[in-house]
């Protein structure tokens, strides 16, 4: 499970040359060979040895032991109580199912711009596999008003009211939730993480909300909705509403299912959090299958630090006996070294 791709470029790097539009999944009956995986998985986790994934209720006063003990064993947990209602949830996920029913050629109205985040598209990391992927999405920073009007030109409003609203609920609990993951790591936001700060007191925090689509397959065993990947952001907030896929990658118990808990979020460690923490806690390595009853959508959100941070191991890691694992650079930088080096760019920046 070594050298694995991160899916999240937020910059204007340049992507991979070869442009890969999603396939009109309504009007394919027989999996394309295009999209057939041969797939070597781990066999049945016997579920009499295999862990709880952890669930953790973010009002529990010991808040900070919980996380860090589920970031330790599973860089990745789900959580209740994170202060987004049910109902917004489930409108959040309404309104995504709303954009994905829409026919192909009217989403492609929207592509994705070259060098830009916001607009319909295939993951990026589609280039970088043998076999495409069983999914389309759509990316967004803030309004996606220009683009929304062109899909519904005179019934948008409401689609990007919730949108606008979402990404500003999950950004305040973002900035709650980092201030735990450093208390769990023994740090204070105030002494240890100015690295984080905003530049000249502007916020410029890189915030990606990804809207992601995953249709009714008709052969989900060689199908793959996401491949194997970690995240390059400090962590994802995934909210995969009722339908069952995401799949976490953990040593000794091999690919374990996260099934969906109604109004929990899912948080993912990504690589910065790796590097900030000196390997301290792991990046997630997962991935999203597909199913061939129900359409299943998912809402991710990326949380960055503004572009100009420099990213670096954290002095509190440190000493004699644990050298720094990983080089200081930019996040910018590090998205360079993404988009050149997709696979392996963990492995590009390590001393």
């Amino acid at each position: 499970m070594n050298s694995v791709p991160s899916s999240q470029t937020f910059f204007s790097s340049p992507s991979h040359p070869q442009r890969i539009l999603p396939l009109d999944f309504n009007n394919v009956s027989e999996l394309p060979d295009s999209h057939a995986w041969t797939l070597d998985d781990n066999g049945p986790i016997d579920p009499f040895t295999q862990e709880t994934f952890p669930f953790i209720d973010f009002a529990k006063p010991d808040v900070v032991n919980l996380v860090r003990d589920a970031c330790e064993k599973w860089a990745s947990f789900q959580i209740i109580n994170h202060g987004i209602p049910v109902s917004f949830l489930s409108e959040i996920e309404s309104q995504t199912r709303r954009l994905f029913s829409l026919p192909t050629e009217r989403k492609l109205l929207v592509l994705r711009p070259p060098g830009t985040i916001t607009g319909y598209d295939s993951p990026r990391m589609s280039s970088f596999h043998p076999k495409l992927l069983w999914t389309e999405g759509f990316s967004m920073i803030g309004s996606p008003v220009e683009f929304a009007s062109q899909l519904w030109p005179e019934d948008h409003a409401k689609f990007c009211k919730v949108m606008e609203q979402y990404q500003a609920k999950l950004k305040a609990f973002s900035e709650k939730l980092l201030a735990i993951l450093l208390q769990s790591l023994g740090l204070t936001h105030e002494d240890d993480a100015k690295w984080f700060e905003p530049e000249n007191g502007c916020d410029e925090t890189i915030c990606v909300l990804q809207l992601n689509s995953y249709p009714v397959c008709p052969d989900p065993a060689r199908a793959v909705g996401l491949a194997p990947h970690t995240d390059s952001s400090l962590f994802t907030l995934l909210y995969q509403g009722s339908v069952s896929g995401l799949q976490v990658y953990r040593d000794g118990a091999g690919w374990v299912a996260v099934e969906p808990v109604k109004g929990a979020l899912v948080v993912n460690l990504g690589d910065l959090m790796q590097i900030i923490s000196n390997g301290q806690f792991k990046s997630v390595l997962h991935r999203a299958m597909v199913n061939n009853s129900q359409h299943r959508v998912s809402m991710g959100y990326f949380y960055a630090p503004p572009k100009g941070a420099k990213v670096t191991p954290l002095s509190k890691f440190i000493d004699r006996d644990h050298p720094p694992l990983y080089r200081s650079l930019t996040w910018k930088e590090y998205l360079d070294i993404k988009a050149k080096h997709f696979r392996n760019s963990l492995e590009k920046i390590r001393l």
